[in-house]
């Protein structure tokens, strides 16, 4: 039989056993524990990459907003601001003509203007437009894409190449709407309406050198409005109607509905 100082013995190598038993057990929690921390704080690292590089994205999909429409057609649109505005819904179209609505909105029609030519330039080559706004000419290589613009387009040295590359695009068969940015929230969101209703092959976008409250513009055509009032919105509508998609260069396909 055992003494009683080996029975105290055996009883204290039991305890230390079941404590080194203990102990391991708690060192492997942990360590799953700090694993499973790096795997979450790689998770994490890894969003934070994918955020900052779709933030960082330059395309159009990336910086845009649904209501502007905008479209990579293979142009670019150069940091102008997208117009992420809804646009008033239109009413149903009156004047079914473009002759007869032009006449009763009180707009100019300039149809079959003379093609000043469509050769692609660089920017530090000079060009000088006939016709305000443009409606043919030697232009940027790169057409803006297809949406709604809040930023001006204007031939002001500092943003010329905006001009020149919303010519561009008129040669590939767009419509571009202009607008006094002057004009009330209320007509610039009707003019927003008509572009929202059918915005494919279309650019609308606020034009501060122009003459008129409301031009929109196709290859050696526009439609010059002095006044905003309703009719022009049929004007709008028509003058699309006839003329998008004629442009002379048909690189960058329109898909109508």
């Amino acid at each position: 039989m055992a003494s009683r100082k080996e029975e105290k013995e055996r009883l204290r190598q039991q305890r230390l056993a079941a404590e080194r038993a203990s102990a391991s057990t708690g060192q492997r929690r942990l360590l799953l524990g700090y694993i499973a921390a790096g795997l979450l704080a790689l998770a994490v690292v890894a969003g934070l990459i994918v955020v900052i590089v779709s933030g960082g994205s330059s395309t159009a999909e990336a910086n845009s907003c649904s209501n502007a429409h905008i479209k990579n057609s293979g142009g670019t649109f150069r940091g102008l601001e997208p117009d992420c505005r809804e646009g008033t819904p239109p009413p149903a179209i009156k004047v079914a003509d473009l002759q007869i609505s032009a006449q009763q909105a009180g707009c100019e029609l300039r149809l079959n203007l003379a093609d000043e030519g469509n050769t692609h330039v660089p920017n530090s080559t000079p060009v000088t437009y006939k016709t305000t706004p443009p409606t043919s000419g030697n232009h940027n290589p790169v057409p803006i894409d297809d949406g709604a613009y809040i930023t001006p387009v204007t031939d002001d040295t500092s943003k010329t190449t905006n001009i020149r590359n919303e010519v561009h695009a008129m040669e590939h068969g767009r419509i571009e709407i202009h607008y006094k940015p002057s004009l009330p929230e209320a007509q610039q969101l009707a003019l927003k309406g008509v572009f929202d209703a059918d915005p494919d092959g279309m650019l609308l976008y606020p034009d501060p050198n122009m003459p008129y409250d409301v031009a929109v513009t196709a290859w050696t055509n526009m439609a010059a409005c002095p006044h905003y009032n309703p009719g022009v919105l049929d004007v709008i509508r028509n003058f699309r109607d006839t003329y998008r998609g004629n442009g002379p260069e048909q690189g960058i396909p329109i898909v109508l509905p």
